[in-house]
């Protein structure tokens, strides 16, 4: 195990404790900035040594349910803090999830991928079935609200809430049954993976086990440091006059640079199927592990939850599935779908900036 890739994991959470005693200075978020940067490639690395420790398709799922877990605390946690202020929150952070991930992170690897490669495969039974999900759990979290009458605007009542809770919770817990037990085969390459990663000896027991605690240090120290940096993002938001949905946009970007990173490496390394498989997986627990737990607490602590999105996002969000399955039809993959995704994403940035 590399120095760096225990000291920089250290080095993030001993920042965000002197973040947290002494208050955020400028000097210190310029540090808490360099640190977050350090703890992102740290979580990859040992995201990776996990990954190929316990083979595909449970790798990518050890990032992207750990990612989850603590935004999803990050979240709650603002909401309980926040109060009424932050009714639009979850919200946010979903649809932001959802979109970064369905058109940045997927673009970039299929666009990296291309070019590296030329061509690239993943299988479709896997990646289809997790985008069928994907867009049941978006609709009923986040257009839908603005149509049902049952409360007043883009919300639901107690017992929609619950429902919508329930099946994206199921949902979820299907797809995960489906790519670790029933259908494994759908979420591994068909033609093998021939990276110089497969063939090297697998870390021992170990080793696994010490890397998996120094990617959950690493992972709360990302989310730690990007709530500690937040109000300074929300000042710079506010000088540029920017929208507030901004800043869920840019919390979603840093708390989401692991999953990012780690899929664009495979992605470059031939190994466009595991980046699928975290693309869709992280998408996937976003919706389904956060909305449950924001519901539960919305319910508990009598909380306000608005949940509908604007029209304007609504149309994004059904362009990103309609290209998004177009890509995912044939299994293969080239730099033009990449670029396609690519300028949705950007569309959907500048939109966001440009209401």
């Amino acid at each position: 195990m590399p120095l760096w890739t225990w000291l920089l994991p250290v080095l993030a959470l001993g920042s965000l404790g002197l973040a947290a005693a002494i208050g955020m200075a400028p000097w210190l978020a310029m540090v808490c900035g360099a640190a977050l940067a350090g703890a992102v490639f740290a979580a990859v690395h040992h995201a990776e040594v996990v990954a190929h420790r316990v083979g595909e398709p449970f790798g990518t799922l050890v990032l992207a349910l750990a990612v989850t877990a603590i935004e999803t605390a990050l979240i709650l946690s603002m909401m309980l803090a926040g109060g009424e202020d932050m009714a639009t929150l979850p919200r946010d952070a979903i649809y932001a999830a959802v979109m970064l991930i369905g058109t940045g992170v997927v673009g970039l690897c299929v666009w990296m991928g291309g070019l590296a490669h030329r061509e690239q495969t993943f299988r479709v039974e896997g990646a289809g079935a997790g985008l069928a999900a994907l867009m049941v759990m978006a609709t009923l979290t986040l257009i839908l609200p603005a149509f049902t009458i049952t409360s007043p605007g883009p919300t639901y009542s107690v017992s929609q809430r619950t429902f919508v809770a329930v099946a994206s919770a199921v949902l979820w817990a299907i797809f995960v049954f489906s790519q670790t037990v029933r259908h494994r085969d759908y979420f591994i390459p068909a033609d093998g993976d021939a990276g110089p990663e497969h063939h090297a000896a697998p870390p021992t027991n170990a080793q696994a086990w010490a890397s998996f605690g120094l990617l959950l240090l690493a992972l709360v120290s990302v989310v730690g440091l990007a709530k500690k940096l937040s109000p300074s993002i929300e000042s710079a938001v506010a000088a540029a006059n920017a929208p507030r949905a901004v800043v869920g946009i840019i919390i979603a970007a840093l708390v989401l640079l692991p999953e990012t990173w780690a899929a664009v490496r495979a992605a470059r390394a031939n190994r466009l199927q595991s980046s699928m498989n975290l693309a869709i997986g992280s998408a996937l627990a976003c919706v389904g592990l956060t909305v449950p737990v924001v519901v539960a607490a919305s319910i508990v602590f009598e909380l306000p939850l608005v949940l509908g999105v604007e029209p304007k996002d609504m149309v994004m969000l059904a362009v990103t599935f309609l290209v998004s399955a177009v890509t995912l039809t044939t299994g293969r993959t080239y730099v033009m779908q990449g670029a396609v995704h690519l300028v949705l994403f950007a569309s959907y940035l500048f939109l966001a900036f440009v209401p």
